[in-house]
C-alpha cells in the first residue's frame, strides 16, 4: 500500500517534535515491561496498544505462561493506582464496584469505594468467578462510571482493566457473557517462551523477582498526553470506510451466527491510530487496521455450527476473518 494523498494528511506543526515524544515514552514503557516479560514483543505491544486507546485487554492462555506477569508489569511502569482483584467463586460484585454503608454517627450512607476505583484494575482468573459478578464491570468498561443505589460515581482517568482468563476447557471455569468480551478491545495469548527466554527466566528469577526492581518510566500526565497525541492521527475516510467494511462482512458471513459490534468497529480505528503512531507516522494505512483485525475480532464472533465440524471453534474464527480480508477491497489511492 503506497503512503498516497488518499491517506495521508497534511503535516500538523509539531508533528516531528510530538512524534519522537510520543515514540521515546511508549519506547520506554515496552522496554521496561520487556524487562519481565522476554521474548514476547507482540504482547507488550498489543498492552500498550490497548492502554493508549482508551480500551481494556484480555489476555487467554493455560496457567503459568506469564499472564498475571504481564498485567503487573505493564502497572509498575506506570506511576498510577493499581488495585488487583482475584475473581473467585465466592467474589460478590459489591467487592469489585463498591457499597454504600450506614454511618451511625452521621447517620448517612457512606459509599465505600471498591476494587474497580483505579486507574489500572487487573482481574485475575475473571472467568473464575459467576456471571453475575462478570457484570460488575460492564457499566466501569464501557462508561467509565459506577452506579450504585441509585449514584453515580466517576472512575479515574486513564482507566483499563487488564483480565487474564484460563481456557474454557479448564476446570472451575465460566464462559464471559457476550455483552463482557465486547467490551475488551483485544484479546491476546501469551504462549510458551522459547527455549533461550525461558532459560534466561530461570537465571534471573532464581535469587529476586525481576518484577520487584520495575519503577515507574512514565506518569498519569505523561499517558493523557500519549492518550491524546494518538487520538489525533489522521484517518481517511477511505480507510473508515475499509474498517466498516470489514466489520459489515463479518455480520453477513454465513459461517458466522454473531458478527462484530459497532463497537468493535471503533475500537479497530482506535487501535489502528495508536499502531500507526507507534511507527511513527501522523496517519492510519489500511495495513494499521488489517493488522490489528485478529485481536480486537476474533473475540467477538460466534462461529456457526457448519464452520466447527471441520476445526474446532478456535481456529475456526482466525480462519473465516483472514478470508474476510483477503475478499474486501483495499482503499487505493485515487
Amino acid at each position: 500500500m503506497s503512503e498516497s494523498t488518499t491517506v495521508r494528511p497534511a503535516a500538523r506543526d509539531g508533528a516531528d517534535d510530538g512524534a519522537a515524544a510520543f515514540r521515546d515514552a511508549t519506547d520506554r514503557i515496552a522496554a521496561s515491561i520487556e524487562r519481565v516479560i522476554d521474548g514476547k514483543p507482540e504482547a507488550v505491544r498489543a498492552a500498550l496498544i490497548v492502554l493508549l486507546a482508551e480500551g481494556h485487554l484480555l489476555i487467554e492462555d493455560v496457567p503459568g505462561v506469564g499472564k498475571t506477569m504481564l498485567a503487573r508489569a505493564l502497572a509498575a511502569s506506570i506511576a498510577a493506582d493499581v488495585r488487583r482483584v482475584q475473581f473467585t467463586p465466592d467474589l460478590l460484585p459489591s467487592d469489585v464496584t463498591g457499597v454504600s454503608v450506614f454511618d451511625p454517627v452521621v447517620r448517612e450512607f457512606e459509599f465505600k469505594a471498591g476494587a474497580v476505583f483505579a486507574n489500572i484494575v487487573i482481574a485475575d482468573e475473571i472467568n473464575r468467578s459467576s456471571p453475575k459478578t462478570q457484570s460488575a464491570l460492564l457499566e466501569a468498561m464501557e462508561e467509565r462510571q459506577v452506579t450504585v443505589d441509585g449514584a453515580t460515581h466517576g472512575l479515574p482517568d486513564p482507566f483499563l482493566v487488564v483480565a487474564t482468563q484460563n481456557p474454557l476447557e479448564m476446570e472451575g471455569t465460566y464462559a464471559l457473557p457476550e455483552a463482557q468480551r465486547d467490551r475488551f478491545m483485544m484479546r491476546i495469548s501469551m504462549g510458551y517462551p522459547d527455549a533461550r527466554a525461558e532459560a534466561l527466566m530461570l537465571r534471573q528469577r532464581d535469587a529476586a523477582n525481576p518484577l520487584d526492581e520495575l519503577r515507574p518510566v512514565v506518569t498519569t500526565d505523561q499517558v493523557r498526553a500519549l492518550i491524546a497525541w494518538a487520538r489525533s492521527v489522521h484517518v481517511a475516510p477511505a480507510v473508515e470506510d475499509y474498517a466498516v467494511a470489514l466489520a459489515q462482512a463479518t455480520r453477513s458471513h454465513p459461517e458466522l451466527r454473531l458478527g462484530a459490534s459497532p463497537r468493535a468497529t471503533l475500537q479497530l480505528v482506535r487501535a489502528a491510530k495508536v499502531n500507526a503512531a507507534l511507527e511513527g507516522r501522523g496517519y492510519v494505512l489500511p495495513d494499521d487496521v488489517v493488522a490489528l483485525l485478529g485481536p480486537v475480532m476474533s473475540h467477538r464472533l460466534i462461529p456457526s455450527r457448519s464452520a466447527t465440524q471441520s476445526r474446532r471453534a478456535a481456529d475456526a474464527v482466525p480462519a473465516i476473518l483472514e478470508r474476510i480480508a483477503s475478499s474486501v477491497p483495499v482503499p487505493v489511492a485515487g
